[in-house]
């Protein structure tokens, strides 16, 4: 049997994995997203389900002024004892923490601090090994300490046990304990194209390491013919029937755009398999595909989600796919301000504001897909509008809306932003009555329609996915596709309804 990368689609970069006997769990990085650090389940490491988040309270996740791309990098699951620990960084405020569990659908705890002497403990991608001695040990891209698994206190100075290969950014440090030998795994050359994964082992884990020969053990650096690009940023795991593998970001371009992403950087999966000396090797010498020899494992069934995933709005709380934002206001949002639908306020903050949005979106995890929403929403002013937005950040999103004119009528209007060009490309009158809102997106472009009810669908504008690519937008994640409101910069007390939302893919 064969699967197909990536294993989680869509925005899920800095992947890290644990086992606990035949059951595996797997977390990556949310940046400015709320809920924090979703969590998934698997049992032959190819079909995974999201079962929550670890960061799901402000207390443990504070946001509100965290800029695109900041927020939480790049965290670490470990389990020890019938306990889960994650611990994370949170660059926006708090530093590196971590938070623990004893099931992974939470709940989990408070932040515990890491602390250097009192102070917040330097760096970024903190990693936790539990050696078989009982101690415990923390490392970062800053160094490595001992640690007070109770306190977060660092038992010492972070000091640098292995800087890498000489590529820049060595970061995401893991330990391991492999037949008796400390290996020490690290990310180096960047997030971008020149990523790479490299690993160094040692009888101590202070060193001195001895760095493998055949470093990198896994990079598609110069290969700019292939679909999958940037791979790096890796974590290992030895499987329950002895076999090894490794998780870890890698990106895919099309065909036409061979040089820019915008889905973000996806969980990946592949083999390791060990030479004569000892020495790890990910994939075909370093290298992956889009599709690999499966586990033996592997749940023979289909690996897709299903093609379509249609929310009615009608529990209490959101689906896992949802999220915010930063951290919501609770007057922003409703559930039960009118059954049935997800309402939002139309409050002051737009999507060319670092603040917390009227917002509730979810990844773009698919090339080919489609996103529709039924939206009942009469504004009253000009200034007040709602609709559906996809959105790489502040100064690069696209959105189709519904808002008023000073003739007292409604009208559908899509806008682009591209960093300092900012226009309404197309605009049309509306009838009375719900709205059905729909962006459909190819390899290439986004194309925005709608339609009233019982009326013909027609596209009103289209816009290039590149423009909201990491290449040209900058920062570290990857494209949202969600529902809004705003009054821009005005006051409000007007409410928008989706009654449904859907997506779609191929």
């Amino acid at each position: 049997m064969r699967y197909r990368n990536p294993v989680i689609p869509g925005f899920h970069p800095d992947p890290s994995i644990c086992r606990v006997g035949s059951d595996y769990y797997l977390v990556t990085s949310t940046f400015e997203y709320f809920p924090g650090v979703p969590i998934f389940h698997s049992t032959d490491l190819v079909h995974w389900r999201q079962i929550g988040y670890c960061l799901t309270r402000d207390s443990q996740l504070p946001l509100k002024t965290a800029g695109s791309s900041g927020g939480i990098y790049a965290p670490t699951i470990r389990w020890r004892d019938g306990t889960f620990y994650m611990v994370v960084t949170n660059v926006s405020g708090m530093g590196h923490f971590y938070v623990t569990a004893q099931r992974a659908e939470g709940p989990w705890s408070d932040p515990i601090l890491v602390r250097a002497n009192g102070l917040p403990a330097e760096g970024i991608d903190p990693s936790l090994f539990f050696d078989d001695d009982g101690v415990v040990y923390f490392s970062c891209n800053a160094g490595m300490s001992t640690i007070d698994i109770e306190t977060g206190s660092l038992r010492s100075d972070l000091k640098h046990v292995w800087t890498g290969s000489g590529g820049r950014y060595a970061e995401a440090p893991h330990l391991y304990k492999i037949n008796g030998l400390y290996y020490y795994l690290l990310a180096e050359g960047g997030t971008e194209a020149g990523h790479m994964v490299t690993i160094a082992r040692s009888v101590s884990p202070w060193g001195p390491y001895e760095a493998c020969p055949h470093n990198p053990i896994l990079t598609h650096r110069d290969r700019g013919e292939g679909s999958v690009q940037s791979t790096g940023h890796a974590d290992l795991i030895e499987a329950h029937d002895g076999s090894w593998w490794a998780v870890f970001l890698a990106t895919r371009v099309s065909a036409k755009y061979p040089n820019v992403h915008h889905l973000g950087r996806e969980t990946f999966l592949a083999p390791v398999t060990w030479d004569s000396e000892g020495w790890p090797l990910i994939g075909n010498q370093g290298v992956v595909d889009l599709e690999m020899p499966a586990p033996s494992f592997m749940i023979a069934s289909e690996q897709d989600q299903e093609a379509t995933s249609c929310d009615d709005f009608d529990t209490d709380t959101l689906a896992l796919p949802w999220n915010f934002r930063r951290n919501p206001n609770p007057g922003d949002w409703s559930l039960s301000e009118r059954p049935g639908s997800l309402t939002l306020k139309c409050i002051p903050v737009t999507l060319n504001d670092a603040a917390p949005l009227a917002f509730v979106g979810r990844r773009q995890e698919h090339f080919r897909c489609r996103f529709s929403a039924c939206i009942a929403f009469d504004p009253r002013t000009a200034t007040e509008e709602a609709g559906l937005t996809v959105i790489m950040n502040e100064e690069h999103h696209y959105e189709i809306f519904v808002r008023g004119n000073d003739g007292g009528e409604r009208t559908v209007a899509v806008r682009r932003r591209i960093g300092d060009l900012v226009a309404v490309v197309a605009e049309d009158l509306l009838g009375d009555g719900d709205v059905i809102l729909s962006i459909d997106a190819s390899p290439e472009e986004y194309h925005f329609g709608c339609k009233v009810r019982n009326g013909d669908q027609k596209t009103i504008a289209s816009g290039a996915t590149r423009y909201l690519s990491t290449e040209v937008a900058g920062g570290f994640t990857g494209a949202y596709i969600g529902m809004y409101a705003t009054s821009n910069h005005h006051e409000s007390t007007a409410f928008a309804h989706f009654d449904w939302a859907e997506y779609t893919f191929e």
